[in-house]
């Protein structure tokens, strides 16, 4: 079972007594790790939305239907405190759901081409040292910084990988413009080294602390940029 196969396996039912999901869950003890935690997260939502109803609460209803207009009012302030409360109840368990769902890099990536078109057009003839100070703004990437000039950029720009604030540029490649997001590494974060759509074709690949991919028209020499990153990123 490859990776990412296994990760959606693993946030879809980490409880799964699939053969080739538990020899994996055996061979590996990142994975094993990971399984566990969502195997806790799943026992605390079920713990959380797991509300006993008590015994009384008919009567307590018959009762509350009889007291003056002034407690009735009263009843109806406490009730719209508990709905809010519910909904923030609510909203704080979706929160924490989200955070553990897996993100897709390579979809967001392509997601956020075709969402920023203007990127594209725009020549701010950005310096490595302007990229180091937005890089020193995202959690998690406080260290990382390039060397030198990684070819012209054009664009920089903060942007959104489902929560994980990340680095947007457009640089130049050998046959024209192409895009890279920086992100910072997380366990929910999934991807591919190469992908595609009818438009564009993208690499994925890692540093210690980044997830990084690389976006570009189907005759972009991708390759080229990569090898320009890697020579200029620490």
């Amino acid at each position: 079972m490859d990776d990412l196969k296994f990760r959606r396996h693993a946030y879809g039912d980490p409880n799964s007594q699939d053969e080739e999901f538990l020899a994996q869950i055996s061979a590996s003890e990142s994975d094993a790790k990971l399984v566990n935690e969502l195997k806790a997260l799943d026992s605390k939502l079920t713990n959380a939305l797991n509300i006993d109803v008590p015994d009384d609460l008919a009567d307590k209803l018959i009762l509350r239907q009889q007291l003056s207009k002034h407690q009735q009012q009263k009843k109806h302030t406490r009730y719209l405190m508990a709905m809010a409360a519910s909904v923030a109840l609510v909203i704080g368990l979706s929160v924490s759901m989200l955070r553990f769902t897996p993100v897709d890099l390579a979809e967001h990536a392509l997601a956020h081409v075709y969402h920023e078109p203007k990127a594209m057009n725009v020549d701010q003839n950005v310096g490595f040292e302007d990229v180091n100070f937005k890089l020193a703004g995202i959690g998690g990437l406080e260290n990382a910084k390039f060397i030198q000039q990684p070819g012209k950029v054009f664009y920089t720009s903060y942007c959104d990988f489902q929560g994980v604030k990340s680095l947007h540029l457009v640089m130049e490649g050998e046959q024209g413009k192409v895009t890279l997001f920086i992100i910072p590494t997380e366990n929910r974060m999934v991807t591919e080294e190469s992908f595609a759509d009818q438009n564009y074709h993208g690499l994925g690949f890692q540093t210690a602390d980044t997830f990084m991919l690389l976006v570009g028209e189907q005759d972009a020499d991708l390759q080229y940029v990569k090898n320009e990153i890697e020579q200029t990123f620490i």
